[in-house]
């Protein structure tokens, strides 16, 4: 169902195709919105448009790859060729990850490629968009996907350094904007399977038992708190917080120690 304050917006989500990227999409397209979806494969764009043909709204497809250190700058020039008035900007892509990728075996390539995509590319299209804001007057919201292992090993160095630093880009970024009337928040996802997280039967089973709200969550979980902290309506007063969706996961040490 449409909802009349999204009715007129112009949103930008990265890593649209993925679990969580997916869920927002498909919440803001109910709501009203018209999203550009970005993501790096063509087919997963195409896949996306096809599962929403029914809205009429999903306005564009960008197929960008933000991996290497000038990705961000091909998407904010594709974006500025749409010439739309974007006023909302939510970064929620990321490479998948791998076990193997731990502290002693992460090579500097799937370091690089974390680091451009999560915090690289997060700032520069947050910062250019704002640009973009600024000039034409819009009272934007800017949204990070981050996790909650911003501030709690995951085993996985390189990830879990760059969701650190976007919390940080979350609370500058909204310091710097909020004057001109542009928010800028994050959520932090618990065990959410989809995308670069996996999870078989077992294992959610096993997992369920350390959350309290006794399940895994799910990109709607996600896309609901997402759409309350873009509002104006709900979360007006609301920049430069970072808050945890996650049926509770983060009040226990979950995280087993490595094997090195």
């Amino acid at each position: 169902m449409s909802h009349p304050e999204f009715a007129d917006e112009v949103a930008v989500v990265t890593g649209a195709p993925g679990g969580i990227g997916r869920g927002i999409t498909k919440a803001l397209l109910a709501a009203g919105a018209r999203v550009i979806a970005t993501g790096p494969a063509q087919d997963e764009i195409d896949q996306l448009a096809q599962e929403n043909q029914d809205t009429q709204h999903l306005l564009h497809g960008i197929v960008s790859d933000l991996s290497g250190p000038d990705g961000w700058r091909d998407l904010v020039r594709a974006i500025r060729k749409l010439d739309h008035n974007v006023s909302i900007v939510i970064h929620s892509a990321s490479p998948p990850r791998l076990e193997t990728q731990n502290v002693l075996d992460v090579t500097e390539d799937e370091w690089d490629s974390m680091m451009n995509t999560n915090l690289r590319s997060g700032f520069f299209l947050a910062r250019e968009c704002a640009r973009d804001m600024i000039e034409r007057k819009i009272a934007g919201r800017m949204l990070f996907i981050t996790s909650l292992h911003k501030h709690s090993p995951r085993n996985l160095p390189h990830y879990s350094a760059s969701k650190a630093g976007q919390f940080m880009v979350v609370r500058e970024l909204a310091r710097a904007l909020g004057p001109s009337g542009i928010r800028v928040n994050g959520i932090a996802p618990g065990a959410i399977p989809g995308g670069g997280f996996t999870m078989d039967d077992d294992s959610k089973a096993a997992f369920s038992n350390r959350i309290p709200l006794g399940r895994p969550g799910t990109p709607e979980d996600i896309a609901q708190v997402a759409l309350t902290l873009l509002s104006d309506q709900f979360s007006r007063y609301v920049t430069g917080e970072v808050i945890a969706v996650d049926g509770g996961l983060d009040l226990f040490n979950w995280i087993d120690r490595p094997v090195v």
